[in-house]
């Protein structure tokens, strides 16, 4: 593929499951990384900060650092200081991820008198409990505006799959009559930000992922070249049923470097 001068990656389910590295992952990185190729990964996940990401990943052998790391996180930090500047947000999300919300004016939620602009829907897990789902629909009636990080109702761990936020998410708009608003993937502006990092152009950079609406034809409806890989969350029915057909489907990201045609060094 001579066009393509970057590779934009999804992590969790591409490169790893519960944060262990699939077969091959670890070596066909290095291989994309020794070609010269330009690397971002571009994840959906809200549990972890990118140094803490970084420092995982490092450990298990990929080649790669905090820059490298894009997260929704990240993104919806900056959209909220472009979009929405000093707005008071509430957070519903299971993970710290303090560090990569820098300058987000954060409420407590002891506070019963607090009154936030935003509630801003993350990860699922253990806090999304009936009190904490409750007191988001509370707040949308009163007229804040619902921002989430994605829309995945699912992820796959070691243990099978699992729900993510978009599960909640949907109950939360239908409730509140609401239609939120949309920072990570699948949104346009997410992959974008990808490719200034990087400095190509759409038809210059190849996305991989495991999710075919989220990841490769979100990634594809800019321009970007869509590799959808059978790991992770991959579902031969959601295969079927998509909107659309990836340009390129993979065994798993192994397989990446021989589409590329990148040499072993």
């Amino acid at each position: 593929m001579q066009s393509v001068r970057a590779v934009l990656i999804d992590i969790d389910g591409v490169l790893t499951v519960s944060w262990k590295p699939l077969p091959g992952a670890v070596e066909a990185l290095r291989r994309i990384r020794a070609s010269g190729l330009g690397v971002a990964l571009v994840t959906n996940t809200t549990s972890r900060t990118r140094a803490s990401i970084a420092a995982t990943l490092s450990a298990a052998g990929f080649p790669v650092d905090a820059e490298d790391i894009l997260t929704a996180p990240a993104v919806t930090a900056a959209y909220l200081a472009e979009r929405r500047p000093g707005a008071r947000c509430s957070l519903l999300n299971s993970g710290d991820i303090a560090e990569d919300l820098a300058g987000v004016a954060l409420v407590d939620e002891a506070d019963t008198e607090a009154v936030p602009d935003v509630v801003v829907v993350g990860g699922a897990g253990p806090e999304f409990d009936y009190a904490a789902l409750n007191r988001a629909f509370g707040h949308l009636q009163r007229g804040a505006r619902l921002i989430a990080m994605h829309r995945n109702l699912y992820w796959r761990t070691d243990r099978g799959l699992q729900l993510d936020g978009g599960a909640f998410l949907l109950g939360l708009e239908r409730a509140a009559r609401t239609e939120a608003e949309i920072t990570g993937k699948p949104a346009p502006a997410f992959f974008e930000t990808a490719l200034t990092r990087l400095g190509v152009g759409p038809g210059e950079a190849l996305m991989v992922g495991d999710d075919i609406e989220s990841d490769v034809l979100a990634a594809q409806r800019t321009g970007i070249i869509g590799v959808l890989v059978k790991t992770g969350k991959y579902l031969p029915e959601s295969h079927r049923a998509a909107n659309g057909e990836p340009d390129h489907v993979l065994d798993s990201f192994a397989d990446l470097p021989d589409l590329l045609e990148v040499a072993d060094r």
